[in-house]
Order: C-alpha cells, then sequence, then structure tokens
C-alpha cells in the first residue's frame, strides 16, 4: 500500500491510529499464543461431538459418548443408595449390643439415627434432645434413665414404647395419687426427705418414716430407684418434671406420667437400631451388659404400679 508505513527500529508496520503523538504498532500474536487458540477451536469442535452441547427445542444433543449430568447424578445415587444398603444390610444382622465392637458400623448407625431423630423425635425431646420438664419430656443427654441406658435397653423402649396399653411389650409403670392420704405437716415431712435424698434440704425422722412406708418399695430406701418398674432415681440432682419443693408435691398428689409411642409400629428394626445408636452416643449411654448376662429386656416388664412418688 502506498500509504504503508514501517517502524524503522523494529520493521513493524503501523496500524494507523494516533493519539496525542503515540501510534501503535502492528505486531503479530506469538505464534504459542494462535497455535493455542488454534487447539481450542479444535478442543471445541471435539466437546460439541462427544458431549451433549448444542440446544434444541426439547433436550439438548446427546453427543458420541452418551454422557449427561443427569445420568451422572443417577449413577451417584445408585451408588449412594447401594453403600446404604450394605450398611442396613450389616445392622441387620449386628445385636445391637455388639455394635460398640464394629466403631465404623457403629458411627454409621449413629449418623442414620440422628437423621431419624429430627424426622421422629424433636417433636418431643426437642432437636437438642434435651427434653421438657414442663411437659414431662426426658432429658437424652443426662445419665439418669427410667428403664436403662444401655444400648439394648434403649432399642426395647423405642420399639416397645411407654405406658402403651394396646402394645404387649410396652413399658409399664404408674404411681398412685396421694392427695388426701397425708396432712399437711406430713406432706410437708416427705417432701422434705426426699429433697434431703440429693442434699437439698434436711432430712426427719417422719418424713423418712413415711418414705419407708409407701414410697421405698420402688424407688429403694436411698431413692436409688428402680429400672424394672421405671421407678426413678430420687436421690441426683436430675429431675424429669421438676426439682422444687411445689414440683414434688404436685407430683406426690397428683402424679403425670407420660407416655411414648411404640415405635415398631413405624419404623423398621434397622431404622430403630439406628435411632438406638444414636440416644446412646448424645452422652449418657451407658455400657452394653456382657453378651453372658441375663437379659431382661427380652420380655415385656411386670405390668406392677409403683406405690412412689416419680421423679
Amino acid at each position: 500500500m502506498a500509504d504503508k508505513r514501517i517502524d524503522e527500529p523494529t520493521g513493524t508496520e503501523f496500524v494507523g491510529h494516533e493519539w496525542d503523538g503515540i501510534e501503535e504498532l502492528d505486531t503479530p500474536m506469538p505464534r504459542w499464543w494462535v497455535y493455542t487458540f488454534y487447539a481450542t477451536i479444535v478442543w471445541a469442535i471435539g466437546f460439541v461431538i462427544a458431549y451433549p452441547a448444542i440446544p434444541g427445542l426439547k433436550q439438548a444433543s446427546e453427543g458420541l459418548l452418551g454422557w449427561s449430568s443427569r445420568g451422572q447424578l443417577a449413577e451417584e445415587m445408585e451408588a449412594a443408595d447401594q453403600a446404604r444398603l450394605s450398611v442396613r444390610e450389616a445392622l441387620a444382622v449386628m445385636p445391637i449390643e455388639r455394635l460398640p465392637a464394629d466403631p465404623d458400623l457403629m458411627s454409621q448407625a449413629v449418623s442414620g439415627g440422628s437423621a431419624a431423630f429430627k424426622v421422629n423425635c424433636v417433636q418431643c425431646h426437642g432437636s437438642g434432645a434435651a427434653g421438657s420438664q414442663t411437659l414431662g419430656y426426658a432429658n437424652l443427654n443426662d445419665d439418669d434413665w427410667l428403664w436403662g441406658g444401655d444400648l439394648k435397653a434403649i432399642e426395647y423402649t423405642i420399639t416397645n414404647g411407654i405406658r402403651q396399653p394396646d402394645h404387649p411389650g410396652s413399658r409399664v409403670g404408674a404411681m398412685p395419687a396421694f392427695a388426701g392420704a397425708f396432712s399437711s405437716e406430713q406432706l410437708n415431712d416427705l417432701t422434705n426427705h426426699v429433697l434431703s435424698l440429693s442434699g437439698k434440704a434436711e432430712s426427719n425422722a417422719a418424713g423418712a418414716q413415711i418414705f419407708s412406708e409407701n414410697c421405698a418399695l420402688c424407688h429403694g430406701p436411698t431413692g436409688e430407684g428402680n429400672r424394672t418398674l421405671g421407678a426413678p432415681r430420687l436421690n441426683d440432682a436430675i429431675w424429669l418434671r421438676g426439682g422444687t419443693r411445689e414440683d414434688i408435691i404436685a407430683q406426690v398428689t397428683n402424679p403425670k406420667l407420660g407416655a411414648m409411642p411404640a415405635w415398631d409400629e413405624r419404623l423398621d428394626p434397622v431404622t430403630i437400631k439406628m435411632l438406638a445408636a444414636y440416644v446412646h452416643s448424645l452422652g449418657g449411654g451407658e455400657d452394653t451388659p456382657s453378651p453372658t448376662a441375663p437379659d431382661e429386656t427380652e420380655t415385656a416388664p411386670p405390668e406392677q404400679e409403683a406405690q412412689t412418688p416419680a421423679q
């Protein structure tokens, strides 16, 4: 071109742009960059052929490899289902008292139980399993247990429920109302003695005598409780329905008895086993009894009423 201008020091043609005395040179791109650019074009063409890329009215092109994100998700979901199935199969044949011997399986059971707890149990026991003294829902984080806190005992309680008259294996325990049975002075003496068992008041001979005659049969002479009857322990600082003087008097005169559904009518045995493992892991779970020890939870507890104040 007649007006073609070359920069003498570099031998490069000027583009023709000029601003404030500054001109631009038409310097060619480095060869490596040009070749890389061509390679990306070739790669893009190959990608469009191999994978779904060209949109259509209903779906994109399928690609020669037949891959799709939906197909990949389906494969991953199937793999996850297979993994869960293998865990459930292992849990189905593993006696719950032997779960601690298999830490990996125990961990899987606790994880599954955590999910099941959020769906089925938080309505009463709360998201943190702290329960409610006002409503009488047990705190599952402490180490006080009405019916036993080892894995097998927890599994039995969840399976068969508490105070379910239509369920043959349900935990059964009751307490009579002592309203009118004691004078105001006797009720005050008894309350002081119950409080003294956990160091909250001074004991007295009259209250101790009333307790011995009316309460010790189920709660024990020193208030240690009786898990066969579901009679709570009275000599610690953990109370299901409150530990004030007013709470104890109310529970002695007009006891409130809680209930829990039998979950074997709603959940499968493996899910119940996972729930038991999760509850056991919350902090208050007790060591599993030896497999050779007598199994007191295989049969339903006796339908005997607790003739005692309830914690």
